[in-house]
């Protein structure tokens, strides 16, 4: 809504808005309020830093010690606060500015008395759209017992664990190199911008949160942490490394030689040697955890084997399937451990993180559910095909309410399913030149974690393991199956209790299925299956996708949220449609 305001009167256009509460108002008055204090206090410190004489000698005679140009200075709103107890105090009150909001900013104590800042050379805290929102001062004394940086208090303008300092100077580079260097300090982020390193932000010695994240997330998905070479650079990394990963964001890290931070690298150096050395040396997460733990695992199994849970718990954090499967695949190579064991050891823990994010979301008062089951909070999708231990099987929709039954027409196309992969698996199909097995889970790999009944999961879980170990398994491989209860599966599945009618297909036209002799038509059989197993799940998602969440996001006026559910609500609809006239005889609403 602001951005729209802002983009009216800049073009001068009348805009009609619902009329606000006395309460939305009075919010709207304040923060305007404290923006405007903020830009006085702004002017102030940089009058004391350009038109005085212990500004020049003191504050300004720092900043160009440390590099900088006079336009990188007036750029980032940088200034000094001389050594006065209450100059900005008496300034304030003589351009009638309200004392009770310059101590609400923390531009003076709370008796409004005496300035906050003294005796600092002070940094601009400036917000997305570039207003002031906080200041940060350093100071120049070498007293050690004084704190070396001081921060505005928090307000309705400004929450520290959402702002990235930085942030807006940086916003229009970020988009064009699609990447976002994060660095620790105000001074590493000028000093780059001033070599020409624009797309740089700051945490400002906090670390990370998922407000920041979400900031760097508008702009780009490539997240490049850039921290020094001693132990505390390698501590800072790892923090903030499986919060920006839940984010979904890539996230490599590069470490500077040690004794130095990207301030004085790229003073030293030079911008073209900062980017080339930040290219060269910045390691994927995963690389980059594994190296630096691995020394300290050699020769001890049980502090390995704690490592590898390290890393895998991160790479669990990541939300996309196919990126973190690769993860796994990588991990596994690098760390000299089975696959299969880093994928069930990933299914428990994002087992565990899903049920937790229930449990607090249920906790919530008038939590509610988008999703069918009832389960509250629960984001859809969040697991790829489990291929593993099929314990460890991460569903893809909740869980069934307690007391709720499964239909029967539910469970016979998943039984129908693996019928086909029972009894037809290993046959091949001429005209696509692959077997039914590895068509069949080809085209349901997305939904192998969905299976109802767990002994059909389990048995099509363990053929898609196969197909990836290169491996096809035919009628003897179930019938003999160490595992009973697949074995007398395998057999009830290739023992027909019936005998086929010769009319029934002539007479009503309707493809047999569950055919105890394999020279029959099984091409037709798979796709028929096939066909209606994936119709119900494209139901399930028809729920999911309701009017009842579009209303939620209309109501919350969040309208890109909205349009992508219409689009995606009417792309189910049409996709669901096409496949029950494939089927034949099941008719749907438009």
């Amino acid at each position: 809504m602001d951005a729209l305001r802002w983009l009216a009167r800049k073009y001068h256009i009348e805009i009609q808005e619902m009329e606000r509460t006395p309460e939305q108002m009075a919010e709207i008055q304040l923060s305007d309020a404290l923006y405007i204090v903020n830009e006085f206090g702004l002017k102030h410190f940089q009058e004391q830093l350009f038109e005085t004489d212990e500004g020049k000698s003191v504050a300004l005679a720092y900043f160009k010690q440390r590099g900088l140009r006079e336009d990188t200075i007036r750029a980032f709103g940088l200034g000094y606060a001389p050594e006065q107890r209450d100059l900005l105090v008496r300034r304030a009150r003589a351009s009638g500015h309200e004392i009770d909001l310059v101590k609400k900013v923390g531009l003076c104590s709370q008796d409004g008395s005496r300035d906050f800042f003294r005796g600092r050379v002070m940094f601009a805290i400036h917000n997305i759209s570039g207003k002031i929102a906080a200041f940060a001062g350093r100071t120049m004394s070498s007293d050690k017992t004084i704190p070396k940086y001081i921060n505005s208090p928090e307000t309705e303008i400004y929450v520290k664990n959402k702002t990235l300092y930085g942030a807006f100077q940086a916003k229009k580079a970020i988009r064009q190199r699609d990447e976002c260097l994060l660095v620790e300090g105000y001074m590493d982020v000028i000093s780059l911008y001033q070599a020409g390193i624009e797309n740089v932000v700051a945490s400002s010695g906090t670390s990370l949160t998922e407000g920041q994240l979400q900031l760097i997330k508008r702009n780009t998905n490539n997240l490049k942490i850039l921290y020094d070479g001693d132990p505390a650079g390698i501590k800072a990394a790892l923090r903030g490394l499986d919060l920006a990963l839940e984010q979904d964001l890539n996230v490599r890290i590069c470490l500077l030689p040690d004794g130095h931070d990207p301030d004085s690298y790229v003073q030293t150096f030079g911008g073209e040697a900062f980017s080339k050395f930040t290219t060269d040396n910045a390691k994927d997460f995963i690389l980059f955890k594994t190296e630096l733990l691995v020394e300290e695992t050699k020769g001890d199994p049980i502090r390995k084997a704690g490592l590898v849970k390290d890393i895998v718990a991160s790479i669990s954090k990541i939300p996309d399937p196919i990126k973190r499967s690769l993860y796994l695949k990588e991990c596994s190579a690098l760390m000299e451990v089975s696959e299969q064991a880093l994928i069930g050891e990933s299914n428990k823990l994002i087992t565990t993180l899903l049920k937790k994010r229930d449990e607090k979301a249920a906790r919530q008062p008038g939590a509610a559910s988008d999703s069918p089951g009832g389960t509250p909070g629960y984001e859809w999708p969040t697991e790829p095909p489990a291929v593993g231990d099929p314990a460890s099987v991460i569903p893809a929709f909740p869980p069934r309410r307690e007391g709720e039954v499964m239909t029967r027409s539910d469970e016979f196309q998943e039984r129908d399913i693996v019928r086909l992969l029972v009894q037809f698996g290993d046959q091949m199909l001429e005209k696509e030149g692959v077997s039914v097995a590895e068509f069949v889970l080809s085209d349901i790999e997305e939904s192998l974690s969905d299976f109802d009944n767990v002994l059909y999961g389990k048995l099509a879980a363990e053929c898609y393991q196969l197909i990836l170990e290169n491996k096809i398994a035919d009628q003897n491989f179930f019938i003999h199956h160490p595992e009973k209860e697949i074995s007398d599966l395998a057999i009830d599945l290739l023992t027909s209790p019936w005998d086929l009618s010769p009319n029934w297909e002539a007479r009503w036209g309707y493809p047999l299925q569950n055919q105890p002799m394999p020279d029959l038509n099984f091409d037709t059989d798979m796709r028929q299956a096939l066909y209606k197993f994936k119709l119900r799940k494209l139901k399930k998602l028809c729920e999911i996708v309701n009017p009842a969440r579009i209303k939620t996001a209309s109501e919350a006026e969040d309208m890109d949220e909205v349009m992508r559910l219409l689009r995606i609500q009417e792309k189910l609809k049409t996709t669901r449609n096409e496949l029950a006239l494939k089927t034949g005889n099941v008719v749907l609403p438009k």
